[in-house]
């Protein structure tokens, strides 16, 4: 799935990492062998019980997400679906038949009209639902974007308020924690008028695993309230920055003039894949390849910040290799082009050269996208000598590769469990 980096020569640690890598993103997709502990020929098998869907009038199928294309493909074959509603970004074509289900292409990671029209569709299709039928979602990351529909905002001020979010550093659960609040649909909304019963399978895009910050937890519930919302809005000096709707909505949500979102959830929620998953197979990888090797799963905070601690596990480590998962994120300031993963990667390199041994630094985007550019992110090391501040005060690491190579090119993956990335330490 991986290209090669533009470019660079490929180095045995170079080729090393891009194997591990590449075992990071097969694993991402391994929600299918998952899938088998739960899904007979109409029937869902718990741990304590089973569901048998033939007793059930209708049974629909709602699949949102960048995961959602690849689980409907599957999943349609092991149950017999009425119809269905399966949203998914552009350029992603499901092999499913039209003729049963309704295919929106949504926008991301700004949402746009499609995605309105998404999040329209969603609610009329599940307020037509009866006592005994049964709703199988099926959501991934991504669909906060890909399914929107405001509540008392318009489209054009939603998409102000994410842009200004992704832009301020905001972490995913403070993000999913505003959006909730400004959503009839997300934080458990989606479902709470719908009549029927149902279950939620999950591909997790959230470090920790936060039912509620999944795609915004559509379908599970929310433990934020308005307050926590706007404890954000002023922890990153928003309130200038947001449309004066979503000031309003959020204000007249702490005065009680709007109901709290939900707070119980009203049907069973299961995650299938983490990015742990996908950490503890690379980690196999790079032993199987000769390296001694140490796991950070916890990368969710400022970009610099993860740099400095990652930097300093490989320089302290007895272990020569570092693999490492989350989310970074990035205050943006400057106008340049790139990504949080390519970013990182270019902040590690500042940080590591010019050290008694040399680094190959890689971090990608399971979902094949990195920031404003095409890339999934990118691989450098410390024998080459280049100076990236420039680039790192204009937020223009992808100007940065292109100019001396190392991006990485996936495509889009139909799949997201955050980002994977690793760290070899060898010789000069």
């Amino acid at each position: 799935m991986i290209k090669n980096p533009s470019k660079l020569p490929l180095t045995r640690n170079s080729r090393d990492i891009l194997k591990i890598l590449n075992e990071g993103l097969e694993s991402s997709f391994l929600y299918e062998q998952e899938f088998k502990k739960y899904l007979l020929k109409n029937k869902i098998h718990l741990p304590k019980s089973q569901i048998d869907l033939k007793k059930y009038d209708r049974v629909f199928l709602v699949a949102i997400g960048k995961s959602a294309g690849k689980m409907s493909e599957y999943v349609s074959k092991k149950i017999n679906f009425q119809n269905g509603i399966v949203i998914v970004p552009a350029g992603v074509e499901p092999r499913l038949k039209k003729s049963i289900f309704k295919i929106f292409h949504g926008g991301h990671p700004l949402p746009n009209h499609n995605s309105y029209n998404a999040g329209k569709k969603l609610v009329s299709f599940l307020n037509e639902t009866t006592k005994n039928d049964f709703v199988v979602f099926l959501m991934s990351g991504g669909g906060s974007a890909l399914s929107v529909n405001p509540d008392s905002i318009s489209l054009k001020d939603m998409i102000v308020v994410n842009d200004k979010l992704f832009r301020s550093g905001a972490n995913i659960m403070e993000i999913a924690c505003i959006r909730k609040h400004l959503s009839l649909i997300k934080g458990g909304r989606l479902i709470q008028n719908m009549d029927c019963t149902g279950i939620s399978f999950l591909v997790s895009d959230v470090i920790g695993d936060d039912l509620g910050s999944i795609s915004s937890g559509m379908t599970y519930c929310d433990k934020s309230t308005f307050g926590d919302a706007l404890r954000i809005v002023k922890k990153f000096s928003l309130e200038q920055k947001f449309p004066k709707s979503a000031l309003s909505v959020l204000k007249s949500g702490l005065n009680g003039e709007r109901p709290e979102t939900p707070k119980k959830p009203k049907i069973k929620n299961i995650i299938l894949l983490n990015n742990s998953a996908c950490l503890f197979k690379m980690k196999i990888k790079s032993k199987k390849l000769g390296y001694n090797t140490s796991v950070n799963n916890k990368i969710v905070d400022d970009v610099n910040y993860v740099a400095n601690v990652l930097g300093n596990m490989i320089l302290r480590s007895k272990n020569n290799c570092l693999v490492f998962g989350g989310e970074p994120t990035v205050n943006v300031t400057g106008n340049g082009k790139g990504g949080r993963n390519q970013e990182l990667v270019l902040r590690l390199y500042e940080k590591l050269k010019h050290n008694k041994y040399n680094f190959t630094i890689a971090s990608i985007g399971t979902d094949g996208i990195d920031g404003n550019t095409n890339f999934a992110g990118a691989l450098f090391s410390t024998e080459y000598e280049c100076d990236g501040n420039p680039y790192l005060k204009n937020n223009d690491s992808s100007s940065f590769f292109k100019k001396y190579g190392g991006l990485i090119k996936t495509g889009i993956t139909q799949n997201n469990v955050n980002d994977i990335g690793v760290i070899i330490r060898h010789s000069l």
